[in-house]
């Protein structure tokens, strides 16, 4: 096992998708059993850079501990928190807002895209997001961050800020690595295969959330965009498809080759036929878990409390050393 630290987190602003669970949640499952230490937040404080209504958010917050814990993620052998239970992530948020630059977080493709031409009312905390997380990132000398290559610009903040600090002051932080999945990191939208799927989309059509029924899965599936092909391989140029089939591979394990070959002769209703049943398969049991779950909040809060408790012991000598380097008293 190796001894390094692994920290990823999720947003509590809406159900994880199918996206969500491929592209991160699933990997990090893995990732407990491969790193010595692995710390997984409910980034509640990024979620209200955005409006959000506060009923729900809470509501949100449980769920999406809820199915971190019934994808697989085990409290004994990773840690699980909530961001807002442990201060010293909004200390040090602020220590590194005070490092970056307006340019470098100007720059910010995800900013860009949810600001649009109306950066002028946009919140300033859309704007210093990525700040805070490089503080999630840095304020445990996280060596490996598993993410989505849309949040690679992000981690690369975080190492400049990391290097920046280091320079002006003394070593104080390790500089993190981005970890990509090779395959599955990036699943699209279902009914336009150049956008990401996005459980913030207003086209229902085009996400299935982890919640989704199975009636629902199997329908939005039969609907997804394909083309007009006749032949079920894999071609990143047939989009639709290709998405299809990338999700079909990382759920059954198996290789192009041996899908290839399965789908051979077969039409599209077949195909998604089949990967309508893969993805009920995968989620009903995450489904029924959640649900059960969900009825024992004291049991959430219990795992809450237990893993804030421990980021709290890992990140208040980090951020002290970090406040100290800057000549601020610390008590």
């Amino acid at each position: 096992m190796k001894k390094q630290i692994v920290l990823s987190g999720i947003q509590p602003s809406g159900i994880p998708t199918l996206g969500n669970y491929i592209g991160a949640i699933q990997n990090w499952v893995k990732l407990q059993a491969e790193y010595d230490t692995c710390l997984f937040l409910i980034v509640d404080l990024h979620a209200i850079t955005t409006p959000q209504d506060p009923k729900q958010l809470t509501e949100q917050t449980y769920l999406s501990t809820a199915l971190l814990l019934a994808s697989g993620i085990d409290p004994k052998k990773s840690t699980i928190f909530v961001q807002s239970h442990v201060p010293a992530h909004s200390e040090l948020g602020w220590l590194m807002t005070t490092q970056a630059t307006m340019g470098e977080l100007s720059r910010m493709t995800q900013f860009k895209d949810k600001s649009g031409n109306q950066k002028d009312s946009v919140g300033v905390g859309l704007f210093a997001y990525p700040t805070l997380m490089a503080a999630d990132i840095l304020l445990y000398n996280t060596h490996v961050v598993p993410t989505g290559d849309d949040q690679k610009q992000h981690v690369e903040l975080a190492r400049n800020l990391a290097q920046r600090f280091n320079t002006k002051y003394g070593k104080t932080f390790n500089v993190p690595t981005p970890l990509i999945s090779k395959s599955g990191a990036r699943i699209m939208s279902l009914d336009n295969p150049d956008q990401k799927m996005s459980k913030s989309s207003d086209r229902e059509k085009s996400y299935i959330l982890l919640t989704d029924s199975a009636e629902l899965i199997r329908k939005k599936i039969m609907s997804a965009t394909t083309d007009s092909g006749s032949t079920i391989e894999f071609d990143p140029n047939r989009k639709g498809l290709y998405n299809l089939l990338t999700i079909y591979k990382v759920l059954s394990g198996k290789t192009e080759a041996q899908i290839e070959k399965h789908f051979a002769n077969q039409g599209y209703g077949v195909f998604k036929s089949e990967l309508a049943n893969l993805i009920i398969d995968t989620l009903m049991p995450i489904q029924k878990q959640v649900t059960k779950l969900m009825k024992d909040k004291s049991k959430l809060d219990r795992i809450l409390k237990a893993g804030a408790k421990q980021a709290n012991k890992l990140a208040q000598p980090n951020l002290q050393r970090a406040q100290k380097k800057l000549g601020l008293v610390v008590e």
